[in-house]
């Protein structure tokens, strides 16, 4: 609120799975296929157009067929977009000044009881230090003799490698990998123009998780159109149509990231599972109270 954000609150039944795949909620919505939001993505592009920065704290949803510490259906999700951006570096900064103040003013207000649930207040540097997915591979196959070089994502052991090792070296138990490779990337994500095999987007790393990711968006609406081809989508699909209605006319570069509060308290305070930081969890097999 102090940095000129505006709350939004976005539909959850939506016509289009915002990040498709198979990991969607399909519902009957009154004959017509609807799907639970795996993210407000959609709407918060567009309300950034009108408001420039704009913030949602609201449910996602997730069919993701995972019985781990870090997984659930249903997920708490506090949503940032920003307008006017001169790249991902602006995001990235916005990143780290939030983590920065949410933990200081935590542990100033319940610092005390903090304690006493066993937590351990994060060392964080002041600029959270980077590493590009490639260099991470490469340092933990150095490290570890574990090879992952192949693999377009990062994956849960090196989270958990490189965030002991930037808290072992380089003094911060936040990190940010970058340059994913195009190839994987969303069809709104924006490629960068130096290096076009990698995308514009980050992974924030916390304690052995990613918190979040951190992306700036393409918005020119004819790039669009051709990245939405390239991924097998069909840009005349109605549930897309009102969505890129909205980049026709020009649109100002915005980035923006979703943040993941169960997984967030969970490592703050140090427990063994994101659902211990759920009132009423949901998980492939949970589905009651």
């Amino acid at each position: 609120d102090k940095n000129d954000f505006t709350q939004i609150n976005s539909p959850k039944i939506i016509a289009f799975p915002t990040e498709g795949g198979a990991e969607v909620f399909k519902v009957d919505y009154f004959g017509r296929d609807a799907y639970l939001a795996q993210s407000p993505q959609f709407y918060k592009q567009i309300m950034s157009a009108i408001y420039e920065r704009v913030y949602e704290i609201g449910r996602a949803y997730r069919a993701e067929k995972s019985n781990t510490s870090r997984h659930m259906s249903e997920i708490l999700m506090l949503d940032v977009e920003m307008a006017f951006i001169d790249g991902l570096d602006d995001v990235l900064v916005m990143g780290e000044k939030f983590m920065h103040t949410v933990i200081e003013k935590t542990w100033a207000e319940a610092g005390e009881m903090l304690t006493a649930l066993g937590a351990v207040k994060p060392v964080l540097s002041e600029k959270f230090p980077r590493i590009t997915v490639t260099d991470l591979h490469a340092l933990m196959l150095k490290e570890t003799g574990e090879d992952y070089t192949k693999e377009l994502d990062v994956v849960p052991a090196e989270e958990r490698f490189i965030c002991e090792y930037s808290a072992k070296h380089w003094g911060s138990e936040m990190i940010f990998v970058t340059d994913f490779p195009w190839s994987d990337a969303k069809f709104y994500h924006h490629q960068n123009e130096k290096n076009p095999e990698v995308t514009d987007r980050a992974d924030l790393l916390f304690r052995g998780v990613e918190l979040a990711t951190l992306t700036q968006r393409e918005v020119n609406y004819d790039k669009l159109i051709t990245q939405i081809g390239e991924r097998g989508l069909d840009a005349n699909n109605p549930g897309l149509k009102h969505y890129l209605d909205a980049f026709k006319y020009g649109m100002a570069d915005t980035g923006g990231f979703g943040f993941g509060m169960a997984r967030f308290v969970q490592k703050l305070i140090g427990l063994d599972n994101a659902k211990d930081a759920e009132l009423f969890p949901r998980d492939t097999t949970r589905i009651t109270p």
